[in-house]
């Protein structure tokens, strides 16, 4: 599923007065919402559908594949999704 299949899905569950815009805002406030949660508390729990967090990556050795040279990869933050038991279980 695409966003734009995404919008129309949110569109169909709210009912048919409802535009395409403004289910299309809808979902851009919720990213925002999940966006902003997650830089201020490092977490942002969606109880019934699962956990976004924050998680950070040690700097490390890898390896260039079209040379083989050996090069050093940055240390990072990356965003880690963890399903709950209710989108688990709907599965």
């Amino acid at each position: 599923m695409n966003k734009a299949q995404l919008v129309a899905e949110i569109q169909k569950s709210l009912g048919s007065d409802t535009s395409k815009a403004a289910a299309e805002r809808a979902l851009e406030a919720v990213l925002e919402g999940v966006k902003k949660g997650i830089k201020k508390d490092k977490s942002v729990q969606l109880i019934g559908f699962g956990t976004f967090s924050v998680t950070k990556r040690a700097a490390r050795q890898g390896v260039n594949p079209q040379t083989g040279e050996k090069i050093k990869i940055k240390a990072s933050k990356s965003v880690k999704f963890k399903a709950g038991a209710g989108l688990k279980a709907s599965l």
